[in-house]
């Protein structure tokens, strides 16, 4: 299907706006009220579901012991978040200079504070969980952190929306299949369920503009697009799991990250998580081309 085809499915700007803003009023969360921040973690359970783990499959799992792999899956977890916390920071400022230059009369507009405002709940929200666990602060590599601020610059039109659902979509993913797992902690799900159920409305958000806005762009445009799509797309699955968490079981961080990089069973949660939204991306025209090795580099495709 191309993008114009998709297009004809979208529903206009401002009724898919009021719909998501009367969403918004009805289910959203406060996590510094809704979350348990003080509650007990459960002893034997998960901080994410143990297949998801990075080095689940090697040697290096099989040398660690069970408290160590639920050790490592508590850092894991942070570290995903910190990642999406991130780029959370990254779309909070791109958003706000996509209202700066429009009518803030508009439902449209006022969907995107709307969700300005819910992803500074989410960022605390992480930040918080963090804390909570008594991690390290992992963040990304110096050069993410550069490449992140590159991108909030020059990012705009096809490339926000698209480099916004490609991290929305792949937590997404990882989030609803912890949520439901009863082997992993309660925290952990509780902030699985809030940040879920108020991005299910920023993924529709930022799919039907996509599909809007694609049939308008020029050749240049679209492989601008592709380009810093596959960019953001190839740094967020390189730097989901930070080399550090491996020190939290007696692992040698560059170890720990070379096995992981070199292991098939994380390399098919990075497709799994990524299934959903990579025919989308095609459809619209944003994967395809000599950008696509970054894609296939990050074991998305």
């Amino acid at each position: 299907m191309s993008a114009a085809a998709g297009s004809a499915k979208v529903q206009d700007r401002e009724t898919t706006a009021e719909r998501l803003l009367r969403s918004s009023l009805e289910r959203s969360y406060e996590p510094s009220i809704d979350i348990d921040w003080d509650a007990p973690l459960v002893e034997g359970l998960w901080g994410i579901p143990q297949h998801r783990i990075s080095l689940y499959g090697t040697e290096l799992w099989a040398g660690l012991t069970e408290e160590q792999r639920r050790t490592l899956s508590l850092h894991e977890l942070c570290s995903v978040a910190r990642i999406g916390l991130w780029f959370e920071i990254i779309l909070m400022q791109m958003l706000l200079r996509y209202a700066y230059d429009r009518d803030p009369r508009s439902k449209h507009i006022q969907y995107a504070l709307t969700e300005i405002a819910d992803e500074c709940r989410h960022s605390v929200m992480f930040g918080r969980l963090n804390e909570r666990l008594g991690v390290p602060d992992y963040r990304p590599r110096r050069i993410t952190h550069e490449l992140g601020r590159l991108f909030k610059t020059i990012g705009y039109g096809p490339a926000m929306f698209a480099g916004t659902l490609f991290v929305e979509e792949i937590l997404d993913q990882l989030q609803r299949e912890a949520m439901r797992d009863e082997t992993v902690q309660p925290l952990t799900r509780m902030v699985n369920k809030v940040h879920v159920t108020e991005e299910a409305r920023h993924v529709r958000y930022a799919r039907e503009e996509l599909m809007r806005i694609m049939p308008g762009v020029n050749a240049a445009q679209r492989a601008l697009a592709r380009y810093l799509t596959a960019r953001i797309a190839h740094v967020v699955a390189h730097d989901l799991v930070h080399p550090n968490v491996y020190a939290s079981v007696g692992i040698e961080p560059a170890v720990g990250r070379r096995t992981a990089l070199a292991n098939p069973h994380y390399h098919e949660t990075l497709r799994w998580s990524a299934r959903k939204l990579v025919p989308f991306l095609r459809e619209q025209g944003l994967i395809g081309g000599p950008t696509e090795i970054l894609w296939r580099r990050a074991h998305l495709i």
